[in-house]
């Protein structure tokens, strides 16, 4: 092996030219310095651990495909293994093949040389690159990587998993290792060797961490950076999503779902509506009372609610929350949604469902809602099934699950971060009591972000919390009635009210000429 490194030793720097010249593709600066330096560890078998943490869409798999591309040709008179490793089988090991295969097909330097074996296996000479799934029940014994080892999404690869059965493939020859991912939580794979690059950097002068933002691709792309600007103006620049997809920061797998910023953000200066206006549009979202969601979304964030004390607030509330939908955000581009303002609130306590529904018809004739949103989980599905049959279209059933609960805090989230949940501002004793107990619920409300690629999200307030200024029990009736405006952003994202333009006058404009 030192032989043949030494040989091919003019030919380092050169990925740039294969890629350009043979490819017709030209490395951005940061893709060309992440290759360098992995050149580098491998021809002077270093062994090193290099750690690429690069934004979404910024060209780190067509940089991983060029590479292998490369290490391909230029070690195909000997005989050697790379392997690269992927969370999951389908789509992302198989997306992964079709990547490389699509540049060994297209540049001129390996075009017609290369052969596939045994359906995840690139040969080109003696040269081999295997893939594999990184999923926990994949079986991977037996391989080893004696040139270079990758782990694609390393975010997303179990810990265990990865220590236990891929790192002792580069053990025997001290291999290269790549990790890439996009920012996760701390407690990830890919977390953990960023740590262990930096901590190996300091002690010599290689480089090992490549950790890039958006605002860094923008400057050779500008084209992303108004991507990029648009995702920030739509889900806020600190929303979860937002801070690790785009700008490489590493968030907290638990914590809580409203800071003190979210819940300023979330204070309007407007005053509620006992009325409609009758001219703007609105919607209603119902939490059913009486559901329990610590069964439907899979137990998340504690065990089952005992039942309330004396002085708890009632659990078995069924709570209205009224919304004027302002369409002044949804005609800005980057935005593209309305903002979601409450003008009112209504709780009922211990109402049987056929009176609960009487209630709601004579709300919904009253106001005339565009859109109504009814919790359709557990004993709220017989109201929603009976309230659809009479209202149509506009009732929009809501289920929880632990998936489609997930989606609605990752949505809701994206509202307030972007400035478009907004409370009334109001006088009124008991509009003023329902809303510091929103507030309330929304202090005591606890996320945790969990392992894997669906990055599914448990948020809520936990069993048995109570309130640290009255000691009474929280729940969380009046906070999901809110949170499901979310259901409408699939809806509405794009949506304008319609308006009339008025034609010009064409008289006026042949006199104007005359």
């Amino acid at each position: 092996m030192e032989a043949s490194a030494l040989a091919l030793r003019p030919l380092l720097r050169r990925i740039a030219l294969f890629c350009q010249i043979g490819g017709g593709r030209r490395l951005r600066s940061y893709q060309e310095a992440v290759a360098q330096a992995v050149l580098d560890s491998v021809f002077g078998q270093a062994g090193r651990s290099i750690v690429v943490v690069f934004p979404r869409q910024s060209g780190k798999n067509e940089l991983q495909a060029q590479l292998e591309a490369y290490l391909l040709l230029l070690f195909s008179p000997f005989a050697v293994e790379m392997v690269k490793v992927s969370p999951t089988w389908k789509p992302q090991t198989l997306n992964a093949m079709r990547r490389l295969e699509r540049v060994l097909a297209r540049n001129l330097f390996t075009r017609g040389r290369y052969l596939k074996e045994s359906g995840h296996i690139f040969r080109l000479g003696k040269a081999r690159l295997i893939f594999l799934s990184g999923a926990p029940s994949a079986n991977v014994m037996g391989v080893t990587a004696n040139l270079l080892l990758e782990c694609d999404e390393a975010q997303d690869i179990q810990i265990e998993k990865w220590d236990r059965e891929f790192a002792p493939m580069a053990a025997s020859t001290n291999a290269t290792r790549l990790f890439c991912g996009t920012a996760w939580t701390a407690d990830t794979l890919l977390a953990r060797e960023l740590h262990l690059a930096r901590q190996a950097e300091a002690q010599d002068s290689g480089r090992r961490a490549f950790v890039l933002t958006a605002d860094q691709v923008a400057q050779e792309v500008p084209t992303y950076g108004k991507y990029v600007a648009e995702q920030v103006a739509r889900l806020g620049r600190f929303h979860p999503l937002v801070r690790t997809q785009y700008f490489s920061e590493e968030i907290d797998n638990q914590s809580n779902f409203f800071t003190a910023e979210r819940l300023q953000l979330m204070r309007g200066d407007h005053p509620p509506e006992l009325q409609p206006n009758g001219q703007d549009d609105y919607a209603f979202c119902l939490d059913v009372g009486g559901a329990d969601r610590a069964l439907l979304s899979g137990g998340e964030l504690g065990a089952v609610p005992t039942p309330p004390q004396e002085d708890a607030h009632p659990h078995d509330s069924s709570v209205l929350t009224i919304f004027r939908l302002d369409w002044a955000s949804s005609l800005d581009p980057l935005m593209g949604a309305p903002t979601y303002r409450v003008v009112n609130r209504l709780v009922w306590s211990g109402l049987a469902h056929t009176a609960l529904y009487a209630r709601l018809l004579a709300l919904a004739e009253s106001w005339a809602p565009r859109y109504f949103i009814v919790d359709a989980s557990g004993i709220g599905a017989g109201l929603a099934e009976f309230l659809g049959r009479r209202l149509g279209k506009i009732l929009l059933p809501f289920v929880f699950t632990a998936q489609s609960k997930s989606k609605l805090g990752w949505d809701f989230l994206a509202i307030i971060e972007s400035g478009r949940y907004k409370e009334y501002c109001s006088e009124d004793a008991e509009l003023r009591r329902w809303q510091e107990w929103f507030f309330r619920q929304a202090q005591g409300c606890q996320m945790q972000v969990l392992p894997g690629a669906e990055r599914r999200l448990q948020w809520g307030v936990p069993a048995n919390r109570r309130d640290p200024l009255t000691n009474e029990l929280l729940h969380d009736d009046l906070l999901l009635s809110a949170a499901l405006c979310a259901v409408l952003e699939d809806k509405v994202m794009g949506f304008s009210p319609s308006c009339v333009i008025q034609p010009a006058d064409p008289l006026q404009s042949y006199w104007e000429v005359v």
